[in-house]
């Protein structure tokens, strides 16, 4: 089910849905960013710092990059300011485009053993099986950023996978 083809592809639709994200969330004040929204992580600006905390810590683990210097719950203020957030977003988006097409099936059918803070013990899974994770967490959080954004009036154009990646990479 999860194949390299699959991770390229994802990586590239990640990508370019952040780019559109973040267009428009340029487009808001850095106060409306930051209005409380009553998503889970509160705000646009703190759902999208929660995403690339998200993205550091699995690909910590996928591809040693450096841990998120701050624990999960505090996640939402990983960056404060919106344009460093901005510059590391797409920082990550093209490290893990990189990551991506290095991944193959041998990689992808090993076990991962990490420290799971989450669940508060070790926890061992499948490779293949954790992208699937990772990348469906993106796409999540990212539906909660596209509704905050469409409520404050910003458009970021389709978001459907076959219309942003038109063939699997």
């Amino acid at each position: 089910m999860i194949t390299p083809a699959y991770v390229r592809t994802m990586a590239a639709y990640n990508a370019e849905m952040n780019r559109r994200l973040y267009g428009a969330a340029a487009r808001l004040s850095d106060a409306e960013r930051r209005q409380p929204r009553g998503a889970f992580w509160g705000s646009i600006h703190g759902t999208l710092n929660h995403l690339l905390w998200g993205d550091r810590q699995w690909m910590s683990r996928f591809d040693n990059w450096p841990k998120p210097d701050v624990p999960i719950k505090q996640s939402a203020g990983l960056i404060e300011d919106f344009p460093a957030l901005s510059a590391a977003r797409e920082d990550a988006d093209t490290k893990i485009s990189n990551w991506a097409a290095k991944v193959d099936d041998a990689w992808m059918a090993e076990d991962l053993v990490w420290f799971s803070g989450a669940a508060g013990r070790e926890m061992r899974a499948p490779k293949g099986f954790l992208i699937g994770h990772f990348f469906n967490h993106q796409t999540h959080h990212r539906g909660q950023v596209h509704a905050m954004l469409t409520a404050a009036g910003q458009e970021t154009g389709d978001t459907d996978l076959f219309l942003i990646v038109p063939e699997p990479l």
